[in-house]
């Protein structure tokens, strides 16, 4: 089974005078932009050069727009559809939601809707929710993914990292909930952590050792990298985070980033898709990161 998780940054399907657009690759709430085709064309490019059986995808407005994108892009590519598909209403009013597609069936659970006094936590939201997203739980049978999309660490700092923390206390406990003995389960959170890997204090650490196995680390140090701004900023907001049981059992199983739809402004050895631009047009301000798990 190969996995991968994609920040696919602000898919969103509109109408506009009556037709159908997908949004670009791009933040904020802008119009329509001569790009924005372009950008999707290449996510799907950067989805089937990839060629996953299950992907979890961030920032995925609906279903509607998972599916649009889906049957009149993906399906261009040429690879093997993804036939199950789930993508649930998250808490973002901005419908950044999370998502998921596989070429094996699945049943997907939402945790936007669980309050910390669920878990008995404390949450500074005034719904109690815990998550400023969701946890979309997806099982597998033989392994249960955690697809995750943390606060980002802005605009207060401070504030940003308490809601990480809780964020990852919160997954640690459904994935107890889950599993018995989390030791034994074979269980794989990923997604945008969103927490900068440079910090002594890491917001993530309830999933971190011994908890679980922070797949990034095995990694070569310098190609730990999946996002890029036109500041010139890279980081490794994206993670893999594996319980012990699936970390013994792949020992060999290192993510790998693909940047093939990064812009070219971002640096890096790794060759770029034919119509990648300086800033734009491109996939998305993220890699995309996979994971291979022969026999799964």
């Amino acid at each position: 089974m190969r996995v991968l998780t994609f920040n696919v940054q602000n898919l969103r399907l509109r109408q506009r005078g009556g037709r159908e657009r997908l949004d670009g690759a791009r933040d904020g709430d802008e119009g329509p932009d001569a790009l924005d085709y372009a950008d999707r064309r290449l996510t799907a490019a950067v989805l089937a050069r990839a060629d996953a059986d299950v992907c979890a995808l961030q920032e995925v407005f609906d279903r509607e727009t998972l599916d649009y994108f889906h049957d009149h892009l993906l399906r261009a590519t040429g690879v093997s559809p993804w036939p199950w598909r789930a993508c649930l209403p998250g808490n973002d009013g901005g419908g950044r939601d999370l998502a998921a597609i596989a070429r094996r069936p699945f049943a997907a659970e939402s945790h936007a809707r669980l309050t910390a006094s669920a878990l008995g936590l404390t949450s500074e939201r005034r719904d109690g929710r815990l998550f400023s997203r969701d946890c979309l739980e997806v099982d597998l049978g033989v392994l249960c993914l955690f697809i995750v999309h943390f606060k980002a660490p802005y605009p207060d700092v401070a504030a940003a990292w308490a809601q990480r923390r809780m964020e990852a206390e919160a997954v640690r406990r459904l994935i107890a909930c889950r599993f018995p003995d989390p030791a034994r389960g074979l269980w794989l959170v990923l997604g945008d952590l969103n927490d900068p890997r440079h910090q002594s204090d890491r917001a993530v650490a309830p999933l971190l050792a011994p908890f679980g196995v922070d797949l990034i680390d095995r990694m070569p140090e310098g190609d730990r990298w999946t996002w890029w701004d036109p500041e010139g900023t890279r980081g490794c907001p994206d993670g893999m985070i594996a319980s012990p049981a699936l970390a013994a059992r792949w020992p060999e199983a290192v993510p790998r980033a693909i940047r093939a739809g990064l812009a070219l402004g971002a640096g890096g050895a790794q060759a770029r898709l034919a119509d990648v631009g300086a800033a734009r047009p491109h996939a998305s301000d993220h890699a995309a990161l996979v994971l291979d798990l022969p026999g799964a």
